[in-house]
């Protein structure tokens, strides 16, 4: 029997959660393996069942660990990530004919796809607004969709256009772009991108982005902001093309940036 220190404050549960962490952390606990059942656990530490349950579950909870009904708990698998970067921005990668996920999917070897949630006019949420110098609740137009990789959910993508771009870019408003996504549909209709930021911002999800990122108990999102301006001529005040908005699995984005140096 393994004895819990008595001089240590945290109660015994934090205490074999932590001497469970440690072993997964130096990977004596290597991913895919299972952990040690409530009974075993029981019998190791000299605890009750309630107490061995509670060990685990504050595993799980942090994401380090799995449940799987009928079979136990196992040490998670850390899937590999799609690295989101810059170059997704690039015309190069639009004139490639992909959108940039599926480019940035396929050169971690794997495959994404997308399923379209709504295709709408809406009242426009007070971020937008603000973004484009309308007012709340003025109408624009959302495409939501799902992104998947390797069929698993890995984003909830909500991009949000003026009526007046919709109409000089109807493909926009369609389950299907065309080649290149979004933005070449809006460099078809004669704008030429100027300028782009980024707000990023991770925690945890909600109910619903859980549910629609199929997300175990432990891992956080990331929300992304993007902003997109665009010219359509030289000298012209840069004029927001989209406002959109991402929410995506923690465990499945690398946001990498390498840019040269400000003077």
């Amino acid at each position: 029997m393994t004895q819990l220190d008595p001089r240590d404050p945290r109660p015994p549960a934090e205490q074999i959660a932590g001497y469970l962490r440690a072993q997964i952390q130096s990977e004596q606990l290597a991913e895919g393996d299972q952990l040690p059942s409530t009974s075993q656990l029981m019998d190791q530490y000299g605890v009750a069942s309630s107490t061995a349950r509670r060990a685990v579950g504050l595993l799980i909870t942090e994401g380090l660990v799995e449940g799987k009904t009928g079979a136990g708990t196992f040490v998670r698998v850390q899937r590999p990530m799609i690295q989101i970067g810059t170059q997704r921005y690039s015309r190069r990668t639009r004139q490639s004919g992909q959108p940039a996920l599926r480019a940035e999917a396929e050169a971690a070897g794997m495959i994404s796809r997308q399923e379209i949630r709504e295709l709408a006019e809406v009242s426009a949420p007070r971020w937008v607004a603000e973004s484009y110098g309308i007012e709340p609740g003025s109408t624009v137009f959302v495409r939501r969709r799902t992104e998947l990789i390797d069929e698993e959910p890995n984003q909830l993508a909500d991009s949000y256009y003026t009526l007046d771009l919709i109409a000089a870019a109807p493909q926009l408003a369609e389950v299907a772009t065309g080649p290149g996504g979004g933005f070449a549909r809006i460099e078809d209709a004669g704008w030429t991108f100027w300028e782009f930021e980024e707000r990023n911002f991770a925690r945890m999800p909600s109910p619903e982005e859980a549910a629609g990122l199929h997300l175990p108990p432990g891992v956080p999102i990331v929300r992304k902001r993007r902003f997109a301006w665009a010219v359509k001529h030289e000298g012209d005040v840069p004029t927001l093309v989209e406002a959109f908005e991402s929410i995506m699995r923690g465990d499945r984005v690398e946001l990498v940036y390498r840019f040269p140096a400000p003077e």
